[in-house]
């Protein structure tokens, strides 16, 4: 490295180069979620335009050969010549950062575009492009590579019925090294904007794989047709979802919640201008504080905080502003106050009036609140002994946590196994530097269907929190976590897939941020043995039988001895592990709720439907 610092230092990146030398500065990252948010992108752009009346109809296509297409009915991107530019406008949309129609409130009152940089990003991280416009009787069509056309805007003047643009972009595998789309993750998001954009159709087409799949979303009612979706078969504490819409001070505000009596946690589902903010944000915060204000000033009572009177509620805010200010270009989060007292100004007085003139919806609403208060101060024990018993790990898992030596914790590696004799296999196995094991007896409880004072009871579910060392619900931090990675390794047999789906549930509930930060995996041992001569192999399918084959299917993860163990599922160059992750909340969310919950109509037909699968095989 020279000292020399000089003009010659200084790198100019024009047009959309510095979008590919630092994508992640747009798009978060270059992993599957960075591969879906340029799908977002395009059906935002979309979504604003049907948002203001223009268009009733949007189409996504997956193709098989990596290609991707959005195609709205809107009023299509511009095709004039741009007056300071010198070219067609729409070259300009596709090929300059920062140029859109959304810095002004001219062409849009609202939209979920504030940067103008969504097509071009998607533009510049694609190997090809191509976009075709239809307005103004012509069709307008530019191809790019990599972000740089490959020629002019070719027009040809015809007679058209409909209006509309349409992207069809194909991810460029240098920048991502994984292309493909989750097909889940991408109905779910559909599925949403077809009940905040009441009348608009959404329609998914995949043809991947050997038959082509199809699916599209419609709804006329909106809000309210999104809390039935939310709580599907289960009980809903009102008849009823409450729905309130009133516009305050520039703010637009779409209000609709009831309650699931059944249920522990929150859920809460926030949108600025139909963009979901994953983190909340203000709208988030008045709603909450509102929500609190009012049902305690109705009651009288005092005897419950505002966290136990959200257990078990199901609520969707969709406020639509002229100048969201969103936490970066991925809009997790939404920080315009002048949203928050908006918000709690339509929350307060639409639930303080319902409340006032439904006595008896106010009585089974604050009897929930006040059993959630009863169970939260229980659960604090419960919490307070764990907690206590966690300050010696040594002594208080003597008995059953086989620790690691290094405290390297990106290198650490804790197993939670089936069972005493896969356990002790599994000790006797293991690579004692980095590999910690913690065999558990029997089938955990399921936390679906208790509260934490009565989960935390169990001395498994301790034992694994303890390990963790994480804490849960208030006590969670992740920074205590004591090991890089999470592995729960079960028999390849329907009792072992029915204790991944407790310990699933476990993390997914209690102990989601090591979900999301990609640490929880489920070993994946292999299922047959075969055997010719002094050679052998593991396999994952029944293999055909040559002859001299000796072919058996494993039983257990119990009857394999320590090397075999070691080799097929413990061994970092060997072993395959599938990776859990939440890609998208509300669909784990509901699955887990579906299949772990306390009515058997949902999960039965769940089980006739097929279950989505929810982690992706990778070898580590």
């Amino acid at each position: 490295m020279s000292d020399e610092y000089t003009g010659d230092n200084i790198e100019v990146l024009k047009d959309l180069e510095h979008v590919r030398k630092r994508p992640a500065m747009y798009i978060g990252t270059t992993g599957p979620d960075g591969i879906h948010h340029l799908v977002w992108e395009l059906i935002d752009n979309a979504v604003d335009e049907a948002g203001i009346g223009y268009g009733d109809r949007i189409k996504l296509v997956i193709m098989d050969d990596g290609w991707v297409s959005v195609e709205d009915h809107g009023r299509g991107i511009p095709i004039d010549e741009h007056e300071s530019e010198g070219v067609s406008t729409l070259q300009v949309v596709m090929t300059r950062l920062h140029a859109g129609g959304k810095f002004d409130d001219k062409a849009y009152k609202t939209s979920g575009g504030l940067h103008g940089v969504g097509a071009s990003v998607v533009n510049a991280l694609s190997e090809r492009c191509i976009v075709t416009v239809r307005r103004d009787n012509t069709i307008a069509r530019q191809e790019y590579e990599r972000g740089v056309p490959v020629g002019d805007v070719e027009m040809k003047n015809k007679k058209i019925r409909k209006t509309g643009t349409e992207i069809k972009f194909k991810p460029d595998s240098d920048i991502f090294p994984d292309i493909r789309l989750d097909r889940t993750q991408i109905i779910e998001r559909l599925r949403e904007l077809s009940f905040l954009l009441p009348g608009v159709s959404f329609l998914c087409k995949d043809l991947r794989g050997e038959e082509s799949f199809q699916r599209e979303f419609h709804s006329e009612a909106g809000m309210p047709d999104y809390l039935d979706h939310l709580l599907e078969e289960r009980e809903k504490l009102f008849e009823d979802p409450l729905c309130f819409t009133r516009e305050q001070d520039n703010v637009q505000v779409e209000l609709a919640f009831n309650y699931d009596p059944n249920g522990h946690t929150e859920k809460l589902l926030c949108y600025a201008n139909n963009i979901k903010t994953e983190s909340g944000g203000t709208h988030a915060q008045g709603f909450r504080t509102a929500l609190t204000r009012a049902v305690k000033e109705v009651s009288d009572r005092n005897n419950f905080q505002g966290s136990d009177l959200r257990e078990g509620l199901l609520a969707v805010i969709n406020v639509k502003i002229p100048e969201p200010q969103f936490e970066g270009q991925t809009k997790a989060k939404l920080g315009n106050p002048e949203v928050r007292n908006a918000v709690s100004s339509l929350a307060y007085d639409e639930v303080y009036r319902f409340l006032s003139e439904h006595p008896d919806e106010t009585d089974k609403l604050v009897s929930k609140a006040r059993d959630a208060a009863k169970a939260r101060k229980a659960a604090r024990q419960a919490r307070d002994v764990a907690r206590e018993a966690s300050r010696d790990v040594s002594m208080a898992l003597s008995s059953k946590l086989a620790n690691c030596i290094s405290n390297d914790v990106e290198e650490a590696e804790l197993f939670i196994v089936e069972g005493d004799s896969a356990g002790g296999s599994a000790k006797q196995a293991r690579d004692r530097q980095h590999q910690a094991i913690l065999p558990l007896k029997g089938k955990i409880k399921n936390v679906e269907k208790s509260s934490p004072n009565t989960f935390l009871k169990n001395d498994e579910i301790r034992a694994i929190i303890t390990a963790v060392g994480t804490g849960i619900g208030e006590d969670f931090d992740i920074r205590d976590l004591r090991y890089g990675r999470v592995i729960c390794m079960s028999d390849p047999d329907v009792d072992g897939l029915h204790i991944q789906s407790l310990l699933l549930t476990l993390f997914y509930r209690y102990l989601r941020p090591i979900i999301e930060e990609g640490r929880l995996y489920m070993a994946d041992p292999p299922l047959y043995y075969r055997k010719n001569g002094d050679e052998v192999e593991y396999l994952y399918e029944m293999p055909e039988k040559a002859d001299g084959d000796e072919i058996r299917r494993f039983k257990g993860l119990g009857e394999m001895n320590p090397d075999e163990l070691w080799k097929t599922s413990m061994d970092r160059e060997t072993r395959r592990l599938i990776q859990i992750s939440v890609e998208e909340a509300k669909s784990a969310d509901e699955t887990v709720s579906t299949c772990m919950g306390r009515k058997v109509a949902p999960r039965k037909k769940l089980i006739r439907e097929k279950a989505q699968e929810l982690g992706t095989k990778i070898e580590v």
